[in-house]
């Protein structure tokens, strides 16, 4: 029986986690989330008597002990990640740790936060005659990307662009944005916390990124959105055109 899963708590309501994973969280008899993320209303899903730790406070080898420990004696794990756990989780580290332990674990997937985004614009990343690729990433900062994945090199292809963990460094992103191939009026989205209580939404443009964070005072916890998926200017879908064949619909002559 696996005794340790890896959650995602979703972008950040309490109840936009799956069924999956608030049943997860309702029968784990250790939780530890990640504390600078996740929102502690989720906690609420845990029983009385669960061990909750913060991992904002703990380095990964503390977090494995206090996994070790616990499925030794029998007790279930949920390791509560942010968003996706799959997308900026810093899991893998921990999974194979677990492994070289013989530690066996799942992963509940979660909502990222760049699809709450999404629905909190009430946008659509792909857009026929704009862009069918969306490119998720963040800038380097702290944690370096590698030299061909930079925002400059991303941005020469003009798709719709996610960046997390970027809102400190957008005066020096607005201006790799702008020298890869973004018009400088290329509209432009801060999303501060997506689905919480306290969600804003600044729109601006690729070169006024900047500005409107200051302006905004977010520093932190936002994701920026680019492209022109954010204009008004598209094609309709050929799905659901009268003059196209599907598997289930034939043309109209």
């Amino acid at each position: 029986m696996i005794k340790v899963h890896f959650v995602g708590a979703g972008p950040g309501a309490s109840d936009l986690i799956t069924l999956r994973g608030k049943s997860l969280l309702e029968r784990a008899d250790v939780i530890i989330y990640a504390g600078s993320l996740v929102n502690p209303e989720l906690l609420a899903y845990a029983k009385q008597a669960c061990e909750i730790y913060n991992s904002a406070e703990m380095t990964l080898d503390e977090v494995i002990d206090i996994i070790q420990a616990a499925v030794e004696v029998g007790k279930a794990v949920v390791r509560l990640h942010t968003g996706d756990p799959s997308l900026y989780g810093a899991i893998r580290e921990q999974m194979d740790k677990l492994s070289i332990l013989g530690i066996s674990y799942e992963i509940c997937p979660g909502v990222s936060s760049f699809n709450a985004a999404a629905a909190s614009l009430q946008a659509e990343y792909t857009l026929p005659g704009i862009t069918q690729t969306v490119i998720i990433t963040r800038a380097a900062g702290k944690t370096p990307v590698p030299e061909c994945e930079g925002i400059r090199a991303l941005a020469s292809h003009g798709a719709t662009m996610v960046l997390f963990l970027s809102v400190g460094l957008l005066e020096t992103v607005s201006k790799d944005l702008i020298a890869g191939g973004y018009a400088p009026d290329t509209p432009a989205v801060i999303v501060y916390k997506a689905s919480w209580p306290e969600e804003r939404i600044v729109r601006c443009s690729v070169q006024t990124l900047s500005k409107s964070a200051i302006e905004n005072k977010i520093t932190k916890t936002a994701l920026i959105c680019v492209g022109n998926f954010l204009g008004d200017t598209y094609e309709l879908s050929r799905l659901y055109a009268p003059d196209f064949s599907t598997e289930y619909r034939r043309a109209k002559e």
